[in-house]
């Protein structure tokens, strides 16, 4: 876990935020024991999580793929080689969303601004430091042009179909 007290507090403030501005139809499937907190969603999110990113194209067609995603600071961390479409959507137009499904029994639904993670920024160094220790190498050495990126969310909800279960079969209290 990487949050400080500071960020937990910030990503329950966005959870409730998000939760309360959801259409009718999302607050009917996400509501009670199958909302998840911000300490459910730092408790679930460890390690590497398959994520689904959502990138609109020059001609306002959405594309979406699949890449390697880290929750860390109470956010999303991803990578891609900067050859990628993705990467050229991504520096023009930064909004993007990302979805992570685990089956039915947890899902996290995230909206936001997408910036280029670059050495010198605040969490630079930490976020380098958890990938290599992840994959037992830098991602810097995988390519040349492999590019860490952060999702800085304005949108988040988090479900769970079974919340209490959910959280006794992986091994979490609260």
């Amino acid at each position: 876990m990487y949050e400080t007290p500071e960020e937990m507090a910030r990503l329950q403030a966005l959870l409730d935020a998000s939760h309360a501005r959801a259409t009718e139809h999302l607050r009917d499937i996400i509501h009670g024991d199958r909302v998840l907190s911000a300490q459910h969603l730092v408790a679930l999110l460890t390690g590497m999580k398959v994520l689904s990113l959502a990138t609109v194209t020059a001609r306002c067609e959405p594309r979406i793929s699949a890449v390697d995603g880290h929750f860390l600071h109470g956010s999303w961390s991803f990578s891609t080689s900067g050859t990628a479409a993705k990467a050229r959507h991504m520096r023009d137009r930064p909004s993007v969303s990302v979805a992570h499904v685990d089956h039915e029994e947890l899902a996290v639904f995230s909206h936001g601004t997408v910036e280029a993670l670059a050495v010198g920024d605040a969490d630079y160094d930490e976020t380098l430091a958890h990938w290599t220790r992840h994959y037992g190498s830098s991602p810097l050495s995988w390519g040349e042009e492999v590019r860490l990126y952060r999702l800085r969310p304005h949108w988040m909800v988090g479900y769970a179909f079974e919340r209490a279960a959910l959280l006794a079969r992986r091994g979490i209290t609260g």
